[in-house]
């Protein structure tokens, strides 16, 4: 019954004990050939590039332009503008930040975030004091300007 319910539940594969370090191995590559074969859901090199004005976000090669050219952004850097874009315009705050980017469950008095989304701005926004890309929303977090 458990490996029933585990499978209708979403689980796409399920492993019983004892179990050979070869099969399970084996189980792993399987997933990985399934999840990235070309024109699947999850292949990043299959999807849009997003864009936001003049920045252009690849998420298959980590990789952000500015008016076409190469921004060299940080490993943070990248997975927090993109936990911002995926959000489509709804507010983060930097709580929220922090556990989906950082990975902090607890509640952290940090200027981690601010730091980060102010490196961010330099890097992207034409004026840095005044953003147009990611504002600020007092008192609740940051956001992203709606895509294209």
């Amino acid at each position: 019954m458990d490996k029933v319910r585990g499978l209708r539940l979403g689980a796409d594969d399920y492993v019983t004990k004892p179990f050979g370090l070869m099969e399970l191995l084996a189980r792993v590559e399987a997933l990985l050939r399934r999840t990235s074969m070309p024109g699947s859901d999850n292949d990043t090199s299959a999807r849009d590039t997003l864009k936001l004005g003049n920045i252009e976000i690849c998420p298959g090669s980590r990789s952000v332009r500015r008016d076409g050219k190469t921004v060299d952004i940080a490993p943070l850097e990248f997975d927090l503008l993109l936990e911002l874009v995926c959000r489509d315009g709804a507010v983060a705050s930097r709580i929220e930040l922090m556990k989906k980017v950082w990975g902090h469950s607890s509640v952290v008095v940090s200027r981690t975030v601010d730091t980060h989304i102010a490196e961010l701005r330099r890097k992207l926004e034409e004026d840095p004091s005044n953003p147009q890309l990611i504002i600020t929303v007092r008192k609740a977090g940051y956001r992203i300007r709606k895509r294209n």
